[in-house]
């Protein structure tokens, strides 16, 4: 990783909700920059339009202007256009969705890389839900709660979201599966796990973050620096 990278949230769902209101103007502020450029991708096949729709809405009641970036398809992850308002962009929001449909977009594509970048470049990078589960690695497959490959910009972390509204024999099965050295984090819907610039762990939001690994004991966080992932 290169010495500037930007803030890193990975957001349990429900991201542009009232609730979701104070993570959100915290990232703003990170940004530095009133524009936020949103990825409706995961919704490609219901209604992306009403994912910008929302953020917008979202967004103007925090003082901020949304820019779409419909790249719905694989062929859209490789225009010009979408990479050059990527490479540009100081603050990235990757919505909800269909996990593995985002993935089949984004891994190894051109767009992924500009992003990639421009986190690695200081710019502030928000996922969430499906977003947020792709960004880590190993990834959780909703197909079943086992493990396979995310894009791992969060290495070793996985990331379960919904973790206070999901049914427990799904997180159970992720927990048991769960690689040797890997992290599993529970993410309460409008909570964010988020890494800040000087790499360390915090938990943002209303809700918790419980993090899961073999070796202990389930731990539970809220509004707190998280020793377990900055050790």
């Amino acid at each position: 990783m290169t010495k500037n990278p930007g803030t890193l949230a990975l957001v349990g769902g429900g991201e542009f909700s009232e609730e979701c209101k104070p993570v959100n103007a915290q990232l703003l502020q990170a940004s530095s920059i009133r524009e936020v450029v949103v990825l409706p991708t995961a919704s490609a096949f219901e209604s992306p339009q009403a994912v910008i729709s929302k953020a917008v809405a979202h967004f103007e009641s925090l003082g901020a202007r949304v820019v779409p970036l419909m790249v719905l398809n694989r062929r859209d992850a490789e225009d010009e256009h979408f990479l050059k308002v990527a490479k540009s962009a100081k603050f990235i929001y990757i919505a909800d969705g269909s996990p593995l449909h985002l993935r089949s977009v984004l891994k190894g594509s051109s767009l992924f890389s500009a992003i990639e970048h421009a986190y690695l470049s200081a710019t502030t990078l928000a996922a969430s839900g499906a977003g947020a589960t792709l960004l880590g690695d190993p990834m959780v497959d909703p197909r079943g709660g086992a493990y396979t490959v995310g894009l791992g910009l969060a290495a070793n972390l996985a990331v379960f979201p919904y973790h206070g509204a999901t049914a427990e024999h799904m997180r159970d099965r992720s927990v048991d599966l769960l690689p040797n050295g890997a992290t599993l984090a529970g993410l309460d819907e409008n909570t964010a796990l988020v890494r800040d610039p000087d790499g360390k762990w915090r938990v943002a939001g209303p809700g918790s973050v419980t993090l899961y690994r073999r070796d202990t004991e389930p731990s539970r966080h809220h509004d707190s620096t998280l020793a377990v992932l900055n050790s």
